[in-house]
């Protein structure tokens, strides 16, 4: 009788064990498309401002329409991956696709504006100061929501990796998540110091 009770308190106790990873792994995982949301409210926000940036600047650089049609190509690839990693935001390869398609957005938009500068009037014009500063302002709370979302996927990828939880994890299908890098062309250049 007594080592039926210590088989019963032992299967009951790993019972209550793998309940607690589980529900550490749904909270983690949780987590992660809280950050998440974040993360697509600020995208969100840059990809509604690019159109109007385009009007904006429409006018000024008549000679300049593949530029134009590059930074909308690009923010649609953006808007695109943007839903698609919407729906799992825990889902790897859908992460790697936004964050490649936001650097390209981000390298498209930095040709632009380059070019803007050949344009003075442009260049003074209140609109696109106004929606030169709102994607700034924008582009800032991008990353410190990235910054989040990776904190959030740090966390969640240690549950769903560390020992025991591991086998939980794979029992119930909890893959690890990938972080959110957006490269950029200007973060892989080297900066050129000259001394003359």
């Amino acid at each position: 009788m007594t080592s039926f009770l210590i088989f019963l308190a032992v299967i009951v106790a790993l019972a209550l064990y793998a309940i607690g990873v589980y529900n550490t792994l749904v909270n983690s995982r949780n987590r992660v498309k809280n950050a998440f949301a974040q993360i697509d409210v600020q995208l969100t926000r840059r990809h509604d401002l690019i159109p109007n940036l385009i009007e904006a600047v429409k006018g000024y650089m008549k000679h300049e329409r593949e530029t134009l049609d590059a930074v909308i190509r690009a923010r649609n690839s953006a808007v695109s991956s943007l839903d698609a990693a919407k729906s799992d935001p825990s889902n790897a390869e859908a992460i790697q696709k936004l964050g490649a398609a936001e650097g390209a957005l981000g390298n498209a938009l930095g040709r632009l504006f380059a070019l803007s500068e050949a344009y003075p009037d442009l260049k003074a014009s209140q609109n696109m100061m106004q929606f030169q500063e709102e994607l700034s302002s924008t582009e800032n709370k991008v990353a410190f929501s990235r910054q989040a979302f990776n904190d959030a996927v740090l966390a969640y990828n240690n549950a769903v990796q560390n020992f025991p939880n591991n086998i939980i994890a794979g029992m119930f299908r909890f893959d690890a998540a990938s972080f959110l890098e957006i490269e950029s062309e200007e973060k892989r250049q080297v900066p050129k110091v000259s001394f003359t």
